[in-house]
């Protein structure tokens, strides 16, 4: 009997492998996914998504795709587009990635801002991922903090896929990830796993309880965020929109910034001929308009 389920199991298998995305449901899927969450998605990447869906198939026990999309737009299953934008979001990210940012933060936001202003440095990441650039941030205002005992603050980190926001929340990270870290920073922040099987680190309780999450869709008219930002992180999450859409989100992102607030893009991202209450400051960094 179990030879027999297995065998059955295994031929599911091979029909879903074996299945292919036509044309008319990738037309289907892509217009969705770019109205809705703003992510691109022309002719180029059907054999992506037909990929990362193969894994929702699986889970809903399903061999074709049809029968997968005219699940998702039934209009009652509507946990299971949340399920599809996760595997469909692209999730890079890294710990210090384009460190010139926070050598800026470091070096020229955090101390202007002591010199300036009092009460909290608020920080939005927004497109946090795993939660690699909160954590980072979370690094670099810690150290300040520690040399400036009348300084202190918070982080709002935003995404649009729950599963790395989970990820992000739980702060574990195989210690391959880490290695960009420097020593110093591995002693203060991370703590290493009392399992030895494990290779795993996990950033400390005074990070963690620094960080607020959230899942927010880019795309959304008004983003619902009660709360003014010193500093937005945007960095490498417009790169999957159009033009149009840049602009908007930027223009509803800035809403929640203070004026003289900066604001960060990542370095194949850049704000020409799109209107955005912004000043060049240097390469990925800008100023709000007062």
């Amino acid at each position: 009997m179990d030879d027999k389920n297995n065998d059955i199991n295994r031929n599911e298998l091979h029909k879903i492998y074996d299945a292919k995305l036509s044309d008319a449901d990738f037309s289907r899927l892509s217009k969705f996914i770019q109205g809705e969450y703003g992510i691109k998605m022309p002719p180029e990447k059907k054999i992506m998504l037909q990929s990362r869906l193969q894994k929702r198939l699986r889970a809903l026990g399903m061999v074709s795709y049809s029968d997968y999309v005219n699940y998702v737009f039934d209009g009652k299953n509507t946990e299971e587009i949340i399920h599809m934008i996760d595997v469909v979001s692209t999730n890079k990210t890294d710990f210090f990635r384009e460190p010139v940012h926070f050598d800026y933060l470091k070096n020229k936001i955090l101390p202007e801002f002591k010199s300036k202003a009092s009460g909290n440095f608020n920080i939005w990441s927004a497109g946090c991922s795993s939660g690699a650039e909160p954590y980072t941030i979370a690094m670099v205002c810690e150290d300040f903090k520690r040399a400036n005992n009348d300084f202190s603050y918070n982080i709002f980190a935003t995404d649009i896929s729950t599963r790395m926001l989970k990820k992000a929340i739980n702060a574990i990270y195989p210690v391959s990830e880490i290695d960009v870290i420097s020593l110093d920073l591995k002693k203060k922040y991370l703590l290493k796993s009392k399992n030895p099987n494990e290779n795993v680190v996990r950033i400390v309780p005074e990070l963690r309880q620094k960080l607020k999450f959230g899942r927010l869709n880019f795309m959304d008219d008004e983003y619902h965020v009660n709360q003014m930002f010193d500093l937005i992180f945007c960095r490498n999450v417009l790169i999957y929109f159009d033009r149009e859409n840049q602009e908007k989100v930027i223009n509803n992102l800035c809403k929640n910034l203070k004026p003289d607030g900066y604001f960060l893009l990542g370095h194949s991202e850049s704000i020409t001929g799109i209107n955005v209450p912004l000043k060049h400051i240097q390469p990925t960094i800008f100023q709000k308009l007062k």
